[in-house]
């Protein structure tokens, strides 16, 4: 079946070319559930209900189908085969400068993760680990030995566990003093840059989400000086980010740590006046294996009464599924954790903030355990992975990668801003305003870095305004493309509310982020800016495309996915729903 199709060419005049449809595969022959095609996928002839490789005959197999399970199964080298080709198609994780993922571990490690892949976490009693008293030791628990925490699938759980806490905990004042924990109902202060997983909890347990805008001057992160307008007596917390992020799917965008004293001191101020508590959550799940490290006398965790939690992604496996320890802090191991993906924890400051009635005993396996979790079983080594970490590089060798990957991120920061098309919004390579200039500092290796704003190695940046005078037609997100086109994974998006008008780009400098890869990644990007900007050169004309009307091709909809428009009405926060 052929339909003929318009289309318009860069220079905005509209052609007609004719194309296939639906090329001899009908949905119930296919296994295909009401997909959604492309005009252009009709060009290759090819059935899109089945997968047909290049091994079929020297392995004696058929094509298989996509969409349903086949009647008869490949062999195990054929499947393997299979697979690992199609994964071929995926970026390559070290030039991923999106994701915050660790990426690599030593071979020593991995050989750990493989020898451990089938143990269940919460196979306690056959398979112990260690105690979370050492993440209650990092974070100034008050008593590490009778600290309370458990470990989690990634930051996103643990968030909802510290969410449910302190929900529980306010309605139980609330009942005591003979209130209605129904009208006006709870509600979460957060600001506007949180990531889905922080409005994940608000929606999901029908807590009020009550949003504090961020602006310049606020550096993109909640505004201390606005918190106290948006508490009341039916708070139950602040959720305060260690490490400002944006999330729509996954991710942080300007790397700001999130002033967790000052909106201490100023709740302090506020229940002086009004007599109404109101507890701090930390969201450390980017900055909880970075600050301890780092900038160790910055004051963000437990050392603060009012933080009663935090959560991360870069931690130690626990003794089991939950240990005891005072307040709540949740870590998330897979990140600067230096772990693979899948391991988080959350502590509470005492046991007095994580109320029993959400933890259940479990009759198990032999003996009696404790879970406080959404999870009950998952994989334990990812934990073990975290626990290597810990062992192998010690205090000293997570503060010797962490400095490294700042120094690094401070040279990709100076470089973007000595180019002049490019401005920073990051803080972390200018100097803090004040007495500390004054501080005599002999080279970049300073112990704590003293003379720079703290936060994440995290390089958010934009076009320059004398950039944008100059080549006004010049479409920042071209950038992300043509990067992705050299191999680089870097995200272009837009700014919170009140801000959404200002797109940036992000790199994350991790581990694998080398002074080498950083000059490589400058060399590149000045090459497709520059390429972009000039007139008469191939890539300047795709500026027009945005003056053009035409029809773009979409990948082909996969069986079972979304259409659009099929999620919740966006609230008007940065993580917006689908």
């Amino acid at each position: 079946m052929y339909s003929s199709q318009l289309f318009a060419d860069e220079k905005g005049d509209e052609k007609m070319v004719v194309v296939t449809k639906d090329a001899g595969c009908a949905a119930s022959d296919c296994g295909i559930h009401k997909d959604k095609k492309s005009h252009y996928h009709g060009l290759t002839q090819a059935n899109l209900g089945q997968i047909e490789h290049t091994y079929g005959s020297r392995y004696g197999t058929n094509p298989i189908p996509k969409y349903k399970i086949p009647s008869k199964g490949l062999n195990a080298e054929a499947t393997y085969q299979l697979i690992h080709d199609e994964l071929n198609l995926d970026g390559s994780p070290v030039l991923n400068l999106a994701s915050f993922v660790s990426t690599w571990m030593p071979p020593e490690a991995n050989q750990l993760f493989h020898e451990n892949v089938s143990k269940n976490l919460i196979d306690i009693d056959e398979y112990p680990a260690t105690r979370v008293s050492i993440l209650a030791d990092l974070w100034h628990a008050p008593s590490a030995k009778n600290a309370i925490g458990t470990a989690t699938t990634g930051s996103s759980e643990a968030i909802q566990l510290g969410g449910l806490a302190m929900r529980k905990i306010w309605q139980a004042k609330r009942k005591a003093a003979g209130k209605s924990v129904h009208e006006p109902g709870p509600n979460i202060v957060m600001g506007a840059n949180a990531q889905v997983a922080l409005e994940k909890f608000a929606r999901y347990f029908d807590v009020e989400c009550r949003l504090v805008p961020v602006s310049v001057e606020s550096h993109y992160r909640l505004d201390a000086s606005k918190v106290h307008e948006y508490v009341d007596e039916n708070t139950i917390g602040v959720f305060v980010i260690l490490g400002s992020k944006f999330l729509r799917h996954v991710g942080t965008y300007t790397g700001h740590y999130e002033p967790v004293k000052e909106i201490s001191d100023l709740l302090d101020e506020y229940e002086a006046r009004t007599g109404h508590y109101v507890p701090i959550h930390v969201d450390a799940a980017s900055g909880g294996f970075v600050a301890p490290f780092v900038t160790p006398k910055l004051v963000w965790d437990f050392k603060l009464p009012r933080v009663v939690s935090i959560n991360s992604s870069y931690v130690v496996p626990t003794r089991s599924s939950l240990q005891l320890s005072e307040g709540g802090i949740i870590n998330r191991g897979h990140k600067f954790g230096l772990s693979y993906v899948g391991v988080g924890w959350v502590v509470w400051r005492d046991k007095a903030h994580l109320p029993k009635e959400l933890i259940f005993e479990l009759h198990y396996l032999g003996s009696v355990e404790y879970s406080f979790s959404l999870n009950f079983s998952r994989p334990a080594a990812p934990i073990i992975a975290q626990y290597f970490n810990l062992i192998h590089l010690g205090f000293e060798g997570y503060r010797a990668v962490g400095l490294g990957d700042l120094k690094n991120a401070r040279l990709l920061s100076r470089a973007l801003e000595a180019s002049k098309y490019y401005t920073v919004l990051s803080d972390i390579h200018r100097k803090v305003a004040g007495p500390l200039e004054t501080l005599k500092v002999t080279n970049e290796e300073d112990p704590e870095f003293k003379l720079y704003h703290p936060g994440l190695p995290v390089v958010s940046f934009r076009f320059s305004e004398e950039f944008k005078e100059e080549y006004p037609e010049v479409q920042q997100r071209w950038i992300q493309t043509l990067l992705r086109a050299k191999g680089w994974i870097v995200p272009n998006y837009e700014l919170p509310p009140a801000l959404e008008q200002v797109e940036i780009l992000r790199v994350v400098v991790k581990e694998s982020m080398t002074a080498v890869l950083v000059d490589q990644f400058i060399a590149d990007l000045m090459e497709v800016t520059e390429s972009l900007a000039q007139p008469r050169t191939p890539l300047h004309s795709l500026n027009m495309l945005d003056n053009v009307r035409h029809k773009r091709s979409k990948p082909e909809h996969h069986a079972g996915a979304l259409e659009e428009d099929s999620g919740a009405k966006s609230s008007g926060t940065y993580a917006r729903p689908c």
